[in-house]
């Protein structure tokens, strides 16, 4: 595999973006729970020197001055086909909306728990672009982050809907 790698800062921290030329195959916080060892993202880069990481880097940029909703990046995950349904249920989640563990358990219809899903959902390997933040709680409750609670409550705050956010002011 021909990865590399770009360190970038942005309002949520330090970010590792991981490349392998045709896909964003990573996108780690500097405390991620689940991050890989460093030798595993290749030699360090600048993002203009790599197509996919000076994508990334632009929508990330845009997507946290709240000028975008979606990404549009190549994604590559690996992992096993749970795994893969999982984070590929993650990408449909629309921006400014949330699932709960539970309802992507049930969603799933074959015995794979909350407590799993949670678990599978905390080794996404691509952060915000696959959003895994948009999956809280029973009844709406912060629980768990790669990146910490304080990031997901970052992103939530970022995508909330604009009459929401003006009605708990009120």
């Amino acid at each position: 595999m021909n990865t590399r790698h770009a360190v970038i800062d942005n309002p949520l921290g330090e970010l590792t973006l991981v490349s392998d030329g045709a896909a964003l195959i990573g996108l780690y916080f500097r405390h991620h729970w689940h991050r890989p060892p460093t030798q595993h993202f290749g030699p360090s880069i600048e993002t203009t020197t790599d197509d996919v990481l000076a994508a990334t880097r632009r929508q990330l940029t845009d997507y946290l001055a709240g000028e975008r909703t979606d990404f549009e990046v190549p994604t590559r995950l690996d992992g096993n086909d749970t795994h893969r349904r999982i984070w590929q249920r993650l990408i449909t989640i629309p921006y400014g909306q949330t699932l709960t563990y539970g309802e992507l358990a049930t969603e799933l219809a074959d015995g794979t728990t909350a407590q799993e899903v949670g678990a599978m959902v905390g080794r996404n390997p691509i952060s915000i672009v696959v959003p895994c933040h948009r999956v809280v709680g029973k009844n709406g409750k912060l629980t768990g982050y790669a990146g910490g609670l304080q990031r997901k409550q970052f992103l939530l705050n970022l995508e909330e809907p604009a009459e929401l956010r003006e009605a708990r002011l009120f």
